[in-house]
């Protein structure tokens, strides 16, 4: 609640955001301190003479400031009605302690027999966020990500001394983006674990599925690998082509799994079935794949409006769509071979 504190703090971060790559109109929340009336009433003397803190806190606002009246209405306007001392009369900010309160009796007494009044500094606004005072440190970014920008100030930010009991949060966008993020990761994974139960369940294995899902992590890689080469980053919009990914590249590779536990099943060895589901199913699959992948290029290299969204989500589906399908025809055979083999023995 130290003010001071609060206020030194929030110009070292303002500091710190104006001189990091990306940011313009950074501001403070909290304007710069105005005078003030700062008043110390003295409650036992007060109670004596019949005077409340809020009497005398009236009394010098209006000898200083004035007070509304009431409300003055003509033809449908509404105006106040302020009254105040003429300015000789006034007291001066020079000596606050010359003012007089009224008892209940009628007598008038000093305002310093009952309270100091002195001059000092104060902001104009305390902001509070959950009973808590706050102070905002705003500001855009602009030609870098986001999650660039809030990175290299943190940074900075860990390098400060903070005093005890004040706390530095990021908040805003890049608040809202955390969350976003959490929940695009579980659903995510929430995906996977779906996608697994569903090859399960029609597979009636729990091997299959998991040779299957080997494909999975290598589409990451391949779009993580994009998005690294054109200069994307991380957002909520390539976790949407994630989710779409999880159920598009398994696609090949259960054709594949398929058709060689159909092989399997007419007799023909394992070292056998697997060349020849390779070879009957390649052309199915380059066809399933480089027409969706074909599909995808206007949308990852368009132009104009709109580009900033649709260019990553094509961009990241296009990538783990390439990749896993090499994946599907030169590893998940080996994987397949791998546990089966280790299921005979």
């Amino acid at each position: 609640d130290n003010l001071e504190e609060t206020d030194k703090l929030a110009s070292q971060i303002k500091e710190i955001a104006v001189n990091t790559p990306g940011t313009i109109d950074v501001d403070i929340s909290r304007e710069k301190s105005r005078p003030e009336l700062w008043v110390n009433v003295d409650r036992a003397k007060a109670s004596q003479l019949g005077l409340n803190v809020s009497g005398i806190g009236d009394t010098l606002r209006a000898s200083f400031y004035g007070q509304q009246a009431g409300k003055y209405r003509i033809h449908g306007d509404e105006y106040d009605i302020f009254v105040r001392l003429n300015s000789s009369s006034r007291i001066s900010i020079d000596d606050p302690n010359a003012t007089h309160v009224r008892l209940p009796d009628g007598r008038l007494v000093r305002v310093d027999n009952v309270a100091e009044v002195h001059t000092a500094f104060g902001p104009v606004q305390i902001d509070r966020k959950d009973q808590t005072r706050v102070v905002n440190v705003r500001g855009d970014v602009y030609g870098r990500a986001l999650g660039d920008v809030v990175k290299d100030i943190k940074e900075k930010i860990q390098k400060l001394t903070i005093p005890s009991g004040i706390e530095v949060v990021m908040a805003g966008q890049a608040e809202d983006i955390r969350t976003s993020f959490f929940w695009m990761e579980l659903a995510l994974a929430v995906g996977i674990a779906l996608v697994y139960m569903v090859m399960a369940s029609q597979f009636e294995s729990l091997i299959d599925p998991f040779v299957v899902m080997f494909s999975v992590p290598f589409a990451f890689t391949g779009v993580f690998w994009a998005l690294k080469l054109f200069g994307y980053h991380i957002s909520v919009v390539i976790f949407i082509g994630l989710l779409v990914l999880v159920g598009t590249v398994v696609n090949n590779a259960i054709v594949l799994v398929d058709y060689i536990n159909i092989l399997r099943a007419r007799g023909q060895p394992l070292s056998i079935a697997i060349p020849n589901a390779g070879k009957t199913r390649l052309r199915p699959v380059l066809m399933t794949a480089l027409t969706t992948i074909i599909a995808l290029v206007p949308m990852a290299f368009k132009r104009g409006q709109g580009a900033e969204v649709w260019n990553p989500l094509g961009m990241t589906i296009m990538s783990g769509l390439l990749v896993s399908t090499l994946v599907t025809l030169v590893l998940v055979p080996v994987v397949y071979s791998f546990f089966k083999h280790r299921k005979t023995e």
